[in-house]
């Protein structure tokens, strides 16, 4: 009969001292690196956890770059936006952890994409691997940055035999739906975006069709007269809603495609008078930090986590780890505020001034 071997516990990660600060894993980095910008009640909450859990950064990735570039590239169609510097500052984090060094390149088009990942560009030689930001790859590029030894993961998309991070952006639009039929809202307005985007952006095609099949399930159609491009800015959003308010029968409730959206949105509202969650009940999705203040009923995902889950894939696969040929799901919660409410007596009318 063999002894039995006792597992040697996993040493804490930058996502588990994240997790019990209750913080992003870019926060964490930032109040160990003594980086500006972290409130100092925080930085001594995460201090004393990184202490309590014996967190140290992991230097074996750093020591298996030997001889390569020690760099990872995250590629991001726009960097401006809320959603995606945070995931980039999630990725940044776990690669500062590991040693990386980290670069960020935005590209507007399919071409500008194609243009990094061909072979001629020779990226092998500015970086070991690359995490994609909602921007397809071709199972051809996927193959030919294996054949060059550079890693691949991506987020919010797939690759052939690359680990990926997704989210259920169908069960986005269909919690957005169902909440507010819940309220008792039947006209219901949509603000999307980037109909026409270059980078062919699958998200917001995913969350219409689930907010879609949501009303469906509940006998309601969602007329196209209702749905708003809002070009994932807060003052397209802000004309989309303006547009949405002057239809001869407006909706009483608006799922904004994103929380930056959905403050264009309520700018608009407060420019007519309207109260939200009142008037018009109004939702977003992330959880933007901002939404707090202005008590926005959001759809919360965890947009840090879904970049550090990302580079640590892309870290375990520089190390020739085997990963899940299935994405890892990143999870989603209904985050209810002031902006939704029941639906507003239809006698009222909504043309404030």
């Amino acid at each position: 009969m063999t002894a039995t071997s006792t597992r040697r516990p996993r040493r804490a990660r930058i996502e588990d001292v994240a997790l019990a600060a209750n913080v992003s894993v870019a926060t964490v980095s930032r109040a160990l690196r003594g980086l500006p910008n972290v409130a100092a009640s925080t930085s001594e909450r995460v201090h004393r956890v990184a202490l309590e859990l014996d967190y140290q950064p992991d230097p074996v990735a750093s020591r298996l770059a030997a001889g390569r570039t020690k760099t990872v590239i995250v590629v991001v169609p726009h960097l401006a936006s809320w959603y995606f510097s945070t995931v980039v500052a999630g990725a940044e984090a776990v690669c500062n952890e590991a040693g990386y060094d980290f670069l960020v390149t935005s590209v507007g088009s399919l071409d500008e994409c194609a243009r990094i990942l061909d072979d001629s560009y020779r990226i092998e030689r500015r970086t070991d691997g690359i995490v994609l930001v909602n921007i397809p790859a071709t199972d051809e590029q996927a193959r030919s940055l294996r054949e060059r030894r550079v890693a691949l993961s991506t987020v919010g998309t797939r690759a052939a035999g690359a680990p990926s991070v997704v989210v259920d952006d169908v069960g986005v639009g269909a919690l957005a739906a169902r909440t507010l039929v819940e309220l008792g809202h039947r006209r219901i307005g949509l603000i999307s975006g980037r109909g026409d985007d270059p980078l062919n952006f699958e998200v917001p095609k995913l969350r219409e069709r689930g907010f879609a099949a949501a009303l469906r399930d509940a006998d309601l159609v969602l007329d196209r007269d209702v749905v708003v491009d809002g070009n994932f800015s807060i003052e397209g959003a802000q004309e989309a809603m303006a547009t949405l308010l002057d239809r001869p029968n407006p909706p009483t409730a608006v799922f904004a495609m994103s929380d930056e959206m959905a403050y264009g949105a309520l700018m608009e509202l407060g420019a007519r008078g309207l109260r939200p969650g009142i008037d018009v009940s109004l939702i977003g999705v992330d959880d933007h930090e901002f939404s707090r203040v202005v008590g926005l009923s959001t759809i919360r995902q965890r947009v840090a986590a879904q970049g550090a889950a990302a580079a640590r894939m892309l870290l375990a696969a520089l190390r020739g780890e085997e990963f899940e040929s299935s994405p890892v799901i990143s999870p989603v919660e209904l985050v209810v505020r002031d902006t939704t409410g029941p639906a507003a007596d239809p006698s009222e009318s909504l043309r404030r001034t």
